[in-house]
């Protein structure tokens, strides 16, 4: 891709896209809560510490590439910012919530595989099987205009490839040889699916409500 965007514009941008789906009555985010959203501890590989003014430097640079924007609301007392990888703001890109659902595990956790990419993306989209997912994978590596991801080489011992975004740089722990931070990869038969679902969805729930009563305490004030 021509784009080659920065670890910090690849967070903000996934959070942006995130949000839209998982919040959308709380979309588009205050400077405020896209910050809480990029320093999420849940859900993020690797775990980032970002400041107010790293997080509107990203916004900028995205702005200059047309991928987000400052929303004009009337009467609005804070600043609120979007995405525009959405067909309905631009005509540049179109992707549909399959294709946006994996860009955004992938701009958010790194490379991750298909069956990763299925289990992670559930609060973004309910891929019903796993060929679902790897039939989005490819339109986005054979989309007829560009390339937005591509497959990675597998690594020893893993039964499945990973695939990784194309859109910039993106330091992922697991590749780094730092701890991981986010959500672990969990051994078949450890846990039963459903329980370590449940858990991500709890820990996810509880930052995004950190979120809202930041938002609440920032329109009362």
């Amino acid at each position: 891709m021509g784009t080659e965007l920065n670890q910090i514009q690849i967070r903000v941008l996934g959070c942006l896209i995130e949000k839209q789906l998982t919040t959308p009555d709380y979309y588009p985010l205050t400077l405020s809560a896209l910050v809480n959203a990029c320093n999420q501890k849940s859900n993020r590989d690797p775990v980032l510490s970002l400041t107010d003014n790293d997080v509107l430097d990203a916004i900028n640079g995205l702005s200059d590439l047309n991928l987000a924007r400052e929303k004009q609301i009337p009467h609005a007392r804070v600043a609120k910012y979007e995405h525009k990888l959405s067909d309905t703001l631009t005509k540049q890109y179109d992707f549909d919530k399959k294709e946006l659902a994996v860009l955004t595990v992938l701009f958010l956790r790194g490379p991750q595989t298909p069956g990763e990419i299925r289990s992670r993306s559930n609060r973004l989209y309910n891929f019903e099987t796993l060929e679902d997912v790897e039939e989005t994978l490819r339109s986005l590596v054979e989309d007829q205009n560009e390339t937005y991801v591509k497959p990675l080489v597998r690594q020893p011992g893993r039964r499945e490839i990973r695939y990784t975004q194309l859109f910039g740089e993106q330091n992922s722990s697991e590749d780094t040889g730092e701890m991981i931070t986010a959500t672990p990869v969990l051994n078949p038969g450890s846990i039963p699916s459903d329980i370590e679902e449940m858990r991500v969805e709890i820990a996810e729930l509880r930052k995004e409500l950190e979120v809202l009563k930041q938002i609440v305490d920032e329109l009362i004030n």
